[in-house]
C-alpha cells in the first residue's frame, strides 16, 4: 500500500491528531484556582496547565468563545421562549447572544 502525501494545509493537523488528551481528577478548589488563573491570564484552562508545566503554548491567541451544547429539546424550549420555530437555530443563537450580552451588562452594573 502506498502512502500519499497529505496536502500542506493538513500537515499541521497531523501533530494534533497524534496528541493524547490527558484528564486530571482534582478537587474543586484546585480546578477553580487553575480556571481563575487562566481567566486572569487570558488563557484557556488547558493552556494555563501547559504554562504551569512550562510546556510551550500557542503564541497565536485563539478566538475567544464559549460553548454550550443544545439538544433538540433545548432548541424547542428556546424557540418557544423567543417566539420562534425550533428550526430557526441561527435566529435562536442570535437571541441567546443578545440575552447573554444583556446579562453581562446587568452584572457590570451590579459590580460583578
Amino acid at each position: 500500500m502506498t502512502q500519499r502525501k497529505l496536502p500542506e494545509k493538513w500537515q499541521s493537523s497531523v501533530r494534533a491528531a497524534k496528541a493524547v488528551q490527558v484528564a486530571f481528577d482534582m478537587d474543586e478548589a484546585l480546578q477553580y484556582h487553575i480556571r481563575r488563573q487562566a481567566l486572569d491570564n487570558g488563557l484557556s484552562p488547558s493552556d494555563q496547565i501547559r504554562h504551569i508545566l512550562t510546556l510551550p503554548t500557542p503564541t497565536k491567541p485563539k478566538r475567544p468563545r464559549l460553548t454550550v451544547s443544545l439538544s433538540p429539546q433545548d432548541y424547542a424550549y428556546l424557540a418557544e421562549r423567543y417566539g420562534l420555530e425550533p428550526g430557526q437555530q441561527l435566529e435562536i443563537k442570535h437571541r441567546v447572544m443578545d440575552e447573554l450580552l444583556a446579562h453581562s451588562r446587568q452584572a457590570d452594573k451590579r459590580g460583578r
